[in-house]
Protein backbone atom coordinates (compact mmCIF):
# COMPACT_ATOMS: atom_id res chain seq x y z
CA UNK A 1 0.00 0.00 0.00
CA UNK A 2 1.34 3.70 -1.20
CA UNK A 3 0.75 6.49 1.05
CA UNK A 4 1.09 10.11 0.41
CA UNK A 5 4.16 11.89 2.11
CA UNK A 6 4.14 12.99 5.26
CA UNK A 7 4.07 16.88 6.70
CA UNK A 8 5.88 17.81 9.62
CA UNK A 9 4.02 21.25 11.32
CA UNK A 10 4.85 22.22 14.63
CA UNK A 11 6.26 19.18 15.47
CA UNK A 12 3.38 17.37 14.82
CA UNK A 13 2.68 14.58 12.14
CA UNK A 14 0.13 15.06 9.51
CA UNK A 15 -1.01 12.40 7.45
CA UNK A 16 -1.71 13.74 4.09
CA UNK A 17 -2.57 9.98 3.07
CA UNK A 18 -5.59 10.16 5.52
CA UNK A 19 -7.76 11.21 2.15
CA UNK A 20 -6.08 8.21 0.55
CA UNK A 21 -8.04 5.93 3.53
CA UNK A 22 -11.53 7.68 3.44
CA UNK A 23 -10.59 9.17 7.02
CA UNK A 24 -10.36 12.75 7.63
CA UNK A 25 -8.60 13.92 10.82
CA UNK A 26 -10.68 17.22 11.63
CA UNK A 27 -12.50 17.19 14.84
CA UNK A 28 -9.72 15.03 17.03
CA UNK A 29 -8.03 16.45 19.80
CA UNK A 30 -3.87 16.15 20.02
CA UNK A 31 -3.33 13.19 22.20
CA UNK A 32 -0.98 15.05 24.27
CA UNK A 33 -3.91 17.21 24.96
CA UNK A 34 -5.88 14.29 26.18
CA UNK A 35 -3.12 11.60 27.85
CA UNK A 36 -0.04 12.38 30.12
CA UNK A 37 2.89 11.69 28.30
CA UNK A 38 5.51 10.19 30.56
CA UNK A 39 8.67 11.78 30.78
CA UNK A 40 11.36 11.22 27.99
CA UNK A 41 13.49 8.17 29.47
CA UNK A 42 15.36 7.54 26.07
CA UNK A 43 16.83 4.45 27.48
CA UNK A 44 16.88 2.76 23.94
CA UNK A 45 20.03 5.72 22.93
CA UNK A 46 22.14 4.19 25.71
CA UNK A 47 22.71 0.78 23.89
CA UNK A 48 23.79 2.58 20.70
CA UNK A 49 27.53 1.90 21.26
CA UNK A 50 28.09 -0.14 18.31
CA UNK A 51 31.16 0.64 15.56
CA UNK A 52 28.51 1.06 12.75
CA UNK A 53 25.05 2.77 13.02
CA UNK A 54 22.66 3.98 11.02
CA UNK A 55 18.78 5.09 11.17
CA UNK A 56 16.65 3.97 8.75
CA UNK A 57 13.81 7.07 9.14
CA UNK A 58 10.39 4.75 7.43
CA UNK A 59 7.36 6.71 7.68
CA UNK A 60 6.30 4.14 4.01
CA UNK A 61 5.63 0.63 4.30
CA UNK A 62 6.26 0.18 0.75
CA UNK A 63 5.37 -3.63 0.95
CA UNK A 64 7.98 -4.37 3.38
CA UNK A 65 10.97 -3.34 1.38
CA UNK A 66 12.11 -1.16 4.67
CA UNK A 67 12.74 -4.32 6.33
CA UNK A 68 14.94 -5.80 3.62
CA UNK A 69 17.15 -2.97 3.41
CA UNK A 70 17.84 -3.49 7.38
CA UNK A 71 18.69 -6.91 6.82
CA UNK A 72 20.75 -6.38 4.07
CA UNK A 73 22.74 -4.02 6.28
CA UNK A 74 23.70 -6.35 8.71
CA UNK A 75 24.36 -8.93 6.20
CA UNK A 76 26.47 -6.72 4.44
CA UNK A 77 28.59 -5.89 6.90
CA UNK A 78 29.32 -9.44 7.78
CA UNK A 79 29.72 -11.17 4.63
CA UNK A 80 31.86 -8.16 3.21
CA UNK A 81 33.35 -6.38 5.71
CA UNK A 82 33.90 -9.17 8.30
CA UNK A 83 31.83 -7.58 11.07
CA UNK A 84 29.87 -9.41 13.38
CA UNK A 85 26.57 -8.00 14.35
CA UNK A 86 27.55 -7.34 17.72
CA UNK A 87 29.75 -4.13 16.40
CA UNK A 88 26.35 -3.47 14.65
CA UNK A 89 23.42 -0.71 15.27
CA UNK A 90 20.13 -0.01 13.14
CA UNK A 91 17.36 2.18 14.51
CA UNK A 92 14.43 1.20 12.63
CA UNK A 93 11.65 3.67 13.12
CA UNK A 94 7.51 3.30 13.45
CA UNK A 95 5.60 6.31 12.32
CA UNK A 96 3.48 8.08 9.23
CA UNK A 97 1.97 4.71 7.59
CA UNK A 98 4.15 2.57 9.54
CA UNK A 99 2.98 3.21 12.55
CA UNK A 100 0.79 0.45 13.17
CA UNK A 101 2.78 -2.18 12.35
CA UNK A 102 4.41 -1.86 15.64
CA UNK A 103 1.48 -3.54 17.69
CA UNK A 104 0.84 -6.66 18.29
CA UNK A 105 -1.22 -9.44 16.62
CA UNK A 106 -4.28 -8.90 19.05
CA UNK A 107 -4.30 -5.38 18.15
CA UNK A 108 -4.51 -5.92 14.29
CA UNK A 109 -7.55 -8.39 15.14
CA UNK A 110 -9.18 -6.38 17.54
CA UNK A 111 -9.07 -2.93 15.64
CA UNK A 112 -9.18 -4.57 12.07
CA UNK A 113 -5.74 -2.94 10.96
CA UNK A 114 -5.84 -4.59 8.03
CA UNK A 115 -8.89 -3.26 6.25
CA UNK A 116 -7.88 -0.27 8.04
CA UNK A 117 -4.90 0.03 5.96
CA UNK A 118 -5.85 -2.18 3.23
CA UNK A 119 -3.57 -4.54 3.82
CA UNK A 120 -4.02 -7.65 2.39
CA UNK A 121 -3.11 -11.19 3.63
CA UNK A 122 -2.11 -14.55 1.72
CA UNK A 123 -5.78 -15.71 1.67
CA UNK A 124 -6.82 -12.89 -0.18
CA UNK A 125 -8.67 -10.81 2.65
CA UNK A 126 -7.77 -7.82 4.70
CA UNK A 127 -4.80 -9.04 7.09
CA UNK A 128 -5.36 -9.71 10.88
CA UNK A 129 -2.60 -10.07 12.09
CA UNK A 130 0.79 -7.94 12.07
CA UNK A 131 2.04 -9.24 8.55
CA UNK A 132 5.95 -7.74 9.43
CA UNK A 133 6.08 -9.22 12.95
CA UNK A 134 7.39 -12.99 11.73
CA UNK A 135 7.67 -13.94 8.28
CA UNK A 136 6.66 -10.52 6.14
CA UNK A 137 5.93 -11.51 2.53
CA UNK A 138 7.98 -9.18 0.42
CA UNK A 139 9.21 -9.45 -3.44
CA UNK A 140 6.60 -12.58 -3.74
CA UNK A 141 7.59 -14.69 -1.28
CA UNK A 142 8.03 -15.25 2.56
CA UNK A 143 11.22 -13.95 3.89
CA UNK A 144 11.24 -14.76 7.98
CA UNK A 145 14.91 -12.90 8.29
CA UNK A 146 13.88 -9.59 7.43
CA UNK A 147 10.66 -9.89 10.27
CA UNK A 148 10.80 -7.42 13.05
CA UNK A 149 11.29 -10.11 15.54
CA UNK A 150 14.27 -11.52 13.34
CA UNK A 151 16.01 -7.96 13.03
CA UNK A 152 15.54 -7.40 16.92
CA UNK A 153 17.31 -10.81 17.41
CA UNK A 154 19.94 -9.22 15.30
CA UNK A 155 20.42 -6.20 17.72
CA UNK A 156 18.35 -3.87 15.63
CA UNK A 157 16.23 -1.04 17.95
CA UNK A 158 12.75 0.09 16.89
CA UNK A 159 11.22 2.84 17.90
CA UNK A 160 7.71 4.04 17.66
CA UNK A 161 6.65 7.90 17.85
CA UNK A 162 3.91 8.49 20.19
CA UNK A 163 2.14 12.00 18.21
CA UNK A 164 1.73 9.08 15.43
CA UNK A 165 0.21 6.54 17.56
CA UNK A 166 -2.21 9.04 19.08
CA UNK A 167 -3.32 10.24 15.90
CA UNK A 168 -3.59 6.54 13.98
CA UNK A 169 -5.42 5.67 17.33
CA UNK A 170 -7.89 8.60 16.75
CA UNK A 171 -8.44 7.32 13.36
CA UNK A 172 -9.04 3.57 14.36
CA UNK A 173 -11.52 4.63 17.03
CA UNK A 174 -13.42 6.72 14.34
CA UNK A 175 -13.44 3.92 11.85
CA UNK A 176 -14.40 1.93 14.85
CA UNK A 177 -16.81 4.34 16.22
CA UNK A 178 -15.03 4.14 19.56
CA UNK A 179 -13.15 6.74 22.22
CA UNK A 180 -9.97 7.85 20.97
CA UNK A 181 -8.22 7.49 24.18
CA UNK A 182 -9.54 3.81 25.05
CA UNK A 183 -8.30 3.16 21.43
CA UNK A 184 -4.65 4.91 22.19
CA UNK A 185 -4.22 3.05 25.78
CA UNK A 186 -5.12 0.28 24.07
CA UNK A 187 -2.70 0.19 21.88
CA UNK A 188 0.09 2.06 24.08
CA UNK A 189 -0.09 -1.18 26.20
CA UNK A 190 -0.06 -3.56 23.01
CA UNK A 191 3.14 -2.75 21.48
CA UNK A 192 5.66 -5.78 19.65
CA UNK A 193 8.17 -6.70 22.55
CA UNK A 194 11.11 -4.95 22.25
CA UNK A 195 9.67 -1.73 20.69
CA UNK A 196 10.34 1.27 22.38
CA UNK A 197 7.57 4.43 22.48
CA UNK A 198 9.53 8.01 22.08
CA UNK A 199 7.91 11.24 22.31
CA UNK A 200 8.66 12.08 18.80
CA UNK A 201 10.10 10.80 15.66
CA UNK A 202 11.79 14.49 14.63
CA UNK A 203 13.10 14.48 17.65
CA UNK A 204 14.51 10.68 18.18
CA UNK A 205 16.27 10.98 14.41
CA UNK A 206 18.42 13.44 15.45
CA UNK A 207 19.41 12.32 18.85
CA UNK A 208 20.36 9.04 17.17
CA UNK A 209 22.20 11.44 14.59
CA UNK A 210 24.00 13.02 17.82
CA UNK A 211 25.56 9.31 19.32
CA UNK A 212 27.10 9.48 15.80
CA UNK A 213 24.46 6.81 13.58
CA UNK A 214 24.11 7.67 9.36
CA UNK A 215 20.94 7.93 8.51
CA UNK A 216 18.95 6.39 5.51
CA UNK A 217 15.65 7.25 4.39
CA UNK A 218 13.79 4.31 3.87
Amino acid sequence: MKFAPLRLVRGGIVLAAAATLGLGIAGFTNPTRVEVQDPPKDTWLKGLDGKHGQVFDTPVPDNGIPLVHVMNYYDTFNKSYGVKDSDIDAVLTFYGGVTLYALNDAMWSKYKIGEFLKVIGEDGKPATANPWRSAPRILGGPIPAASIEALQKRGTTTILCNNALGLLAGLVAKANGLEQSVVYNDMKANMLPGVELVPAMVIAIGQAQKKGLTYLRN
